[in-house]
């Protein structure tokens, strides 16, 4: 830990990497809470797994048409096929009341088959996408700085002005539709809410490991708070603390950043658990 902070000066890339950190945080905080509270946590995954298919699409349209996608980046193939990926869900979540975990696991597995495929029959060897699947966060542009930016006033804007809408369906959806709220469109917002901060969890986790840092810090903080608001801040300092004290732990080992962050939210969420068992036996 020392030697990344005596690194820092002669390293920018250590400063990026702490600054997608925390942007990561306030995403994964603000949203975090609703995805536990509203039990989507599959529906997450799903989308992280389908946005696969969109970052091999957008490799595979650069290099097959580069005169007309050579502008076309992964990211930015990645956010467009998260985006669809949670209108769709959100039509069959709406419209499918049987079977929907067969369905999302099947939407699951094809959106990340589709990126791979895409992948293979792209000329040359692609070292970026071991990056995007399980993220990098040692090296962060300033290009993705400033999306990662954008996604988080997206994001903190729409939690601000709709928030009592989306806590209302998270926690009942039969009353907020008698207190006047759309629970479809509401819920749409939130699935696209969740593609953005999936998005904004790429260079930190990766897709793959998106699930963890969404769920987990967001269900450690409400075994101690009650208050969603509350909850929100708890995830969002957590995420903050598990995207920086690990990382920088592990400096200059071969163990990567993004596991040592994953593995650090697990061990916080057990202790939790085990802490909020021994006051409940003592109580």
């Amino acid at each position: 830990m020392i030697q990344f902070i005596q690194d820092m000066p002669t390293n920018p890339l250590l400063l990026t990497g702490l600054i997608a950190g925390l942007l990561a945080s306030i995403a994964c905080g603000a949203i975090g809470p609703f995805v536990v509270t509203r039990r989507i946590v599959f529906l997450s995954g799903a989308i992280a797994h389908m946005a696969v298919g969109g970052l091999g699409a957008a490799i595979f349209l650069a290099a097959h048409f580069p005169q007309l996608f050579g502008w076309l980046k992964p990211m930015h193939g990645a956010l467009i096929a998260a985006v669809l990926a949670a209108v769709l869900i959100a039509v069959v979540y709406e419209r499918v009341t049987e079977r929907m975990d067969t369905l999302i696991g099947a939407m699951w597995a094809v959106g990340m088959s589709i990126g791979i495929l895409l992948i293979k029959y792209t000329p040359g060897y692609h070292t970026d996408l071991m990056s995007f699947l399980f993220g990098n966060i040692v090296y962060v542009t300033w290009s993705q700085i400033w999306l990662m930016t954008a996604l988080d006033i997206v994001i903190i804007g729409c939690v601000c002005f709709m928030h009592k809408q989306l806590l209302a369906v998270c926690i009942d959806e039969e009353q907020a539709e008698l207190q006047g709220v759309h629970v479809f469109s509401t819920h749409l917002i939130l699935l696209i809410l969740v593609a953005l901060t999936v998005i904004c969890l790429i260079k930190v986790v990766g897709l793959v490991l998106v699930i963890a840092l969404l769920s987990l810090p967001a269900a450690t903080a409400a075994h101690h708070l009650s208050r969603l608001v509350a909850i929100q801040w708890g995830a969002i300092l957590l995420c903050i603390l598990l995207t920086t004290v690990p990382r920088m732990a592990v400096y200059g080992t071969r163990m990567s950043p993004e596991s040592a962050i994953v593995l650090a939210a697990g061990g916080v969420y057990l202790i939790s658990v085990i802490i909020r068992r021994v006051r409940a036996a003592r109580a």
